[in-house]
């Protein structure tokens, strides 16, 4: 991180990464704890848009004049106004000579909206506290810089981490042009997803489930194999009133479905049925007339996939599917984060699912280890989260 003094690793790694090299250096300031407050407030109001923002990231505001919050606001999603412009507006008059608190670096680019340096100039405040530096190309480094050129006082790096994470789908998408690739699974103590009968309801307690359908809402999609929709008959959407339902995406080669599954009703949440070419047209007739969109793909596999997501300008793709594919995707490089969820319950079975099949893998020392591991409990069960380490090609 040699090339950029003064910035805090995290945001270097995300300079360096970008390969941002002829950008102007940011330098961080440590903020105390007003800001740190103020920060966090900022990433809870850009929570509110979880799931509707891609392409774009989540970003709070919150707009402050003599230790008073005089104005918020967040981005609700792509083509609408940044979420510094909703906050100058509510703070009005009183953004004169205030300090504006954003979670991500304001931009200086026309797009869809204004640059947001402009704006914060314009509206004359007098300081601008930054949480993280934006990977996007287009940014990077170039919104502070416009902002200190115009005599205004700018702090980065005020609980970086904590906004990193809530963009970690975006970061992801700006720096690998893919979507963030998240794996859940609920297993049992002894590693089983179902009994050897291939019955899986339910693995994990009631507030382990809520945790998923609050992880649906955050997602852009949510992937599943033809089996899983064959055993489970699955909703998979978020379960909550008002909340973001996830682009339900099944994969299925030869589309070997049933003609009635709780995934073909649209009216709740849109479902993407992905075939390859040749596959039973009557199905997929039946499918688009019950207002499902189905696509063909000449190699179906989760690179293909995780692109043609990309390409929809999607950020975070959950995966939900069964052993098998989830191999699959893990050895394709479309999967960085495991959410693992684990019943303190015992089944056994010499032949009852696990929640990754064959990596082609023959010792111990050629496991996949995780990274930036957390533990917590939930209810009684336990979610161990953690990332894969990079692939490399």
């Amino acid at each position: 991180m040699d090339n950029f003094p003064g910035v805090s690793p995290l945001s270097a790694s995300l300079l360096k990464d970008s390969q941002l090299v002829a950008q102007p250096v940011v330098k961080e300031i440590v903020g105390n704890d007003f800001d740190s407050r103020m920060m966090l407030r900022c990433v809870e109001l850009a929570r509110v848009a979880l799931g509707r923002t891609s392409p774009n990231p989540l970003v709070g505001a919150v707009v402050v004049q003599n230790g008073e919050i005089v104005g918020e606001g967040f981005h609700p999603r792509a083509g609408e106004p940044h979420a510094e412009v909703f906050a100058l507006r509510a703070a009005g008059e009183r953004a004169q000579g205030a300090t504006i608190y954003v979670s991500l670096e304001p931009c200086n680019h026309y797009g869809r909206t204004p640059p947001c340096s402009e704006g914060l100039i314009n509206a004359g405040v007098s300081k601008v506290v930054v949480g993280m530096v934006d990977p996007n190309p287009l940014v990077a480094g170039g919104g502070i810089a416009r902002l200190r050129a115009a005599g205004i006082e700018v702090v980065v790096g005020v609980e970086e981490a904590v906004c990193r994470r809530l963009n970690e789908g975006f970061i992801h998408r700006i720096l690998y042009q893919r979507p963030l690739g998240i794996l859940k699974y609920a297993m049992t103590l002894d590693g089983k997803i179902a009994t050897s009968s291939g019955h899986s309801a339910w693995v994990t307690n009631q507030d382990a489930r809520t945790e998923v359908h609050r992880l649906r809402a955050a997602c852009d999609a949510v992937i599943v194999g033809g089996n899983t929709v064959r055993q489970d008959n699955p909703y998979l959407t978020s379960h909550q009133v008002a909340a973001h339902n996830p682009l339900r995406v099944v994969m299925s080669r030869s589309l070997n479905l049933p003609e009635q599954a709780r995934l073909w009703d649209t009216h709740e949440a849109p479902t993407l049925v992905l075939t390859e070419v040749g596959s039973s047209q009557t199905f997929q007739k039946m499918l688009r007339d019950k207002g499902v969109e189905v696509m063909e793909f000449r190699s179906l596999t989760p690179e293909t996939v995780m692109t043609h997501l990309y390409e929809r300008g999607f950020c975070s793709v959950l995966w939900e599917c069964g052993g098998i594919l989830a191999a699959s995707a893990i050895a394709q490089g479309a999967v960085q984060k495991i959410m693992a969820f684990i019943a303190p319950k015992i089944i056994g079975g010499d032949h009852a699912p696990t929640p990754v099949g064959e990596l082609g893998l023959t010792s111990m020392t050629e496991a996949l280890p995780l990274e930036r591991v957390s533990w917590r409990v939930v209810g009684a069960d336990c979610l161990v989260e953690g990332y894969l380490p990079p692939v490399i090609k």
